[in-house]
């Protein structure tokens, strides 16, 4: 049994001060309560860890490296895409792992407790399958299981190179799959999740709407009996028009006509939505998925996250392309973007709760339902997902409750003050330094010394 003597608590009924958390063997919370016995452990702020619900873990290798003018008139999110698909062909099933570790670790040192992985890369250079066919999907397991986080594993079904349904190009190969042998792909994978940690969830994730056609859509969702279904929807404006010319539709109008969206699904983006598609997917249930960093880095466009909040919808937030892994870093972003659109200040915050607890208790639910993770919250019998954090310094200066919150999003110090996180019940980083940092970044950096000309 794990003690934990906290003075600040966020639980789900608000804020608590002078508790004792305890974990037991299973990895679960097993009590919640005044401290009476002696802590193993001590903490000025204990909140829950959220889910990274939204990550491209290769990705990571690329920060940095593409923000120089190309020969394009106009640098966009097409022009960074065919520089991923160059980098993908350098790609080894060691570097994949490598690259992997690093950023599960990264996300555990930001305060994530588990990921989504959106995993797409599934076969080697031209598209040839390994041997095992999921061999880069067990490089996954691998490398979440070194760094301790939580996974949901989302196999990617992709097909096509767009909506009129021609062949994947160049590096886009390495993605490829026909239904068959996605399917083929999946049950590898839950094979491989069976002999996983017991929090590890598998899902499904259909690529998009321009990778996957409508029957290919209607068989992976059908095969999908259980589990997170994530899909990227309505990114760009490039696919919008895409959508309108082959399917008289726009790609939120078209899947809610066309299928049962509900709690299971995260549509992940969402920044092209008109204001009646937003309030008609904040109806359903499903988890926006959003990735402000990324989805500024790619210049994909704003997210309406006051009205869709405004209709009772969900939202989580992700690392998509892991440039930077900062989970206070998504949220300050996401608000912020609101704010420049709008001419605005505390635009997602409420009467009853300040803007930085809207966007985080928000991101604890959406987070938890989008991946299938018994998390989220503090409380009996759920996951023991935690961050541990120091307030008697110059970034929090004692601050408590909601101005605590706000001053970890708003202020600049949340990684200065990031002392512990525990997921499911594993103390995996301590003192502000994940317990394996040494092994996976000398491991990171070897990987890194490889491809350093690839782009």
């Amino acid at each position: 049994m794990q003690v934990i003597h906290a003075s600040q608590v966020l639980l789900p009924g608000g804020w608590q001060t002078d508790l004792e958390i305890c974990i037991d063997a299973t990895g679960r919370i097993a009590a919640v309560g005044p401290q009476q016995r002696t802590p193993t452990h001590r903490a000025a702020l204990l909140l829950p860890a959220p889910v990274n619900l939204h990550s491209h873990s290769f990705q990571r290798a690329m920060a940095g490296l593409t923000e120089a003018r190309g020969p394009d008139p106009r640098d966009s999110f097409w022009t960074w895409r065919r520089l991923m698909y160059r980098f993908l062909d350098q790609l080894t099933p060691e570097h994949v792992e490598a690259i992997a570790a690093q950023v599960f670790l990264e996300m555990l040192e930001a305060g994530y407790a588990g990921v989504a992985e959106f995993h797409y890369l599934h076969h080697a250079i031209g598209g040839v399958p390994y041997d095992d066919l999921a061999e880069l999907t067990g490089r996954i397991i691998a490398a979440a299981e070194r760094s301790g986080i939580g996974l949901t594993l989302l196999p990617v079904h992709y097909q096509f190179g767009g909506c009129d349904r021609r062949p994947l190009q160049g590096g886009q190969q390495r993605f490829g799959n026909d239904p068959e042998r996605f399917l083929r792909l999946h049950g590898a994978a839950a094979g491989l999740i069976d002999r996983a940690p017991d929090d590890f969830v598998l899902g499904t994730a259909p690529h998009s709407l321009r990778a996957v056609d409508p029957v290919g859509l209607r068989e992976i969702a059908q095969h999908a009996a259980t589990g997170p279904i994530h899909m990227h929807l309505a990114e760009q404006l490039a696919e919008v028009d895409e959508m309108l010319s082959h399917h008289g539709a726009r790609p939120a109008e078209w899947l809610l006509a066309e299928h049962g969206v509900d709690a299971r699904w995260c549509l992940i983006h969402c920044t092209q939505m008109t204001e009646a598609e937003t309030r008609a997917l904040a109806r359903t249930g499903a988890v926006a998925g959003l990735c402000p960093i990324t989805e500024s880095s790619l210049g994909d466009g704003i997210f309406n996250a006051t009205t869709y909040l405004g209709a009772g919808g969900t939202i989580g937030f992700g690392s998509d392309s892991n440039i930077d892994i900062t989970l206070f870093g998504e949220l300050r972003t996401l608000e912020y973007s609101q704010r420049l659109r709008d001419r605005s200040r505390a635009a997602l915050a409420t009467l009853d709760h300040s803007t930085g607890r809207v966007l985080f208790e928000a991101g604890l639910a959406g987070g938890a339902q989008a991946a299938g993770r018994d998390s989220g919250r503090i409380a009996p019998g759920a996951l023991a997902d935690l961050i541990g954090l120091d307030d008697d310094n110059e970034w929090l200066c004692n601050r408590s409750g909601d101005r605590a919150l706000d001053s970890l999003i708003f202020g600049g110090g949340a990684r200065a003050c990031l002392r512990d996180v525990w997921s499911a019940g594993c103390h995996v980083v301590r003192e502000g330094r994940h317990v394996a940092r040494d092994v996976i970044v000398a491991e990171f950096t070897r990987a890194m010394r490889d491809l350093e000309t690839a782009i």
